[in-house]
């Protein structure tokens, strides 16, 4: 994937029409992140083996200290080096790489149950497919996702540099503000394989709680932006870009009006994961995909940059269109599943 992705990366970004005062950039940027897709695979395969033995506070821990480790290097590498993007690109491949180095370090030191001996080399093609039968859907689902996002970034790129710059910051702050919406996700799910796994009928309401807890924090980030936007933009921008500065408010109020549909997205979704409905997922991703596709090809070249605001809400609610008629059909499913269980060990 590697090799494939360094040798077309400038393809790849005139494909998608980078504007020209920005693709030499962009360039620079992508082809090292690109290099360092081997550190990104270490990092979240160890973290990922670390947390199913029980242990999810070292991951976190160790990626803080590469997060930091990060920020340092950027100030290195653009202020005092003067490498630009590439040397923040550097920056972030290598605070992955020793991320991903410290979780081999610490599995070494503290499970002996993963040293492998002998036979334990040897692969299992059992246990392939059951970790295919759960990887695969999930890795389309975010792969479906991220063509939609590729699609819309093709149409952004069209309204030329400055709405490529607003979006970009824009996006940044409010992947920074639904982190809580990724952490309700990733709380939904294994508990949802837990209460499936123990036939459990207490599924719909233990989970209650968490869009709960979703639709509070949803009222607050959409107060943040609203009072605090424009100084958030000011982050990204110069005081005398106010187009510029106009353009990222403007996208961060649209999307965070939009939370609530996002609460549903990430907690209904990897609940429903978690119960064994991934093809749900995956369906619940192709809605996304094709509302930004949508939002791309036919609105954008109509509405501009206003259309590129409401991608993300416009995804977000096709999502939870599919969503929730499935979470209802599934807790009908399971509703009988589980009343024949009981019947059968009365």
């Amino acid at each position: 994937m590697t090799v494939i992705v360094c040798i077309f990366c400038r393809p790849i970004l005139e494909l998608m029409q980078t504007p020209r005062d920005i693709i030499d950039g962009a360039y620079n940027y992508i082809f090292v992140i690109f290099l360092g897709i081997p550190a990104t695979y270490l990092y979240n395969l160890l973290s990922g083996i670390i947390r199913s033995l029980g242990d999810s506070r070292t991951p976190l821990v160790f990626l803080i200290f590469s997060s930091v480790i990060n920020v340092a290097l950027d100030f290195f590498t653009i202020l005092v080096l003067g490498m630009g993007e590439e040397g923040a690109a550097w920056a972030t491949v290598i605070a992955q790489a020793v991320s991903g180095l410290l979780c081999l370090l610490y599995m070494k030191k503290k499970f002996s149950i993963l040293k492998m001996e002998g036979e334990e080399w040897k692969p299992d093609g059992q246990y392939m497919k059951i970790l295919c039968g759960i990887g695969i859907p999930m890795g389309l689902q975010y792969s479906i996702t991220a063509v939609g996002s590729v699609i819309l970034q093709v149409a952004v790129n069209s309204l030329g540099s400055m709405a490529v710059a607003a979006v970009t910051a824009g996006t940044k702050v409010i992947l920074f503000l639904a982190c809580p919406f990724d952490a309700l996700g990733a709380t939904m799910l294994p508990t949802a394989a837990r209460m499936w796994g123990l036939k459990s009928w207490t599924v719909s309401t233990r989970l209650k709680g968490g869009p709960d807890y979703g639709f509070a924090y949803s009222v607050l980030a959409l107060g943040t932006v609203f009072f605090f936007g424009q100084y958030i933009a000011l982050m990204f921008a110069d005081p005398g870009e106010t187009e510029l500065i106009r353009n990222i408010r403007t996208f961060l109020t649209v999307n965070s009006l939009f939370f609530i549909p996002l609460v549903f997205v990430n907690g209904v979704r990897f609940m429903i994961q978690g119960l064994g409905y991934s093809k749900f997922a995956m369906i619940a991703g192709v809605c996304e995909m094709a509302a930004r596709a949508f939002v791309g090809f036919c609105l954008v070249p109509v509405f501009g940059y206003t259309a590129v605001c409401i991608a993300s809400p416009a995804a977000w609610i096709a999502a939870d269109l599919f969503l929730v008629p499935a979470y209802r059909q599934v807790m009908k499913n399971l509703s009988v599943l589980f009343g024949r269980t009981e019947r059968l060990e009365d």
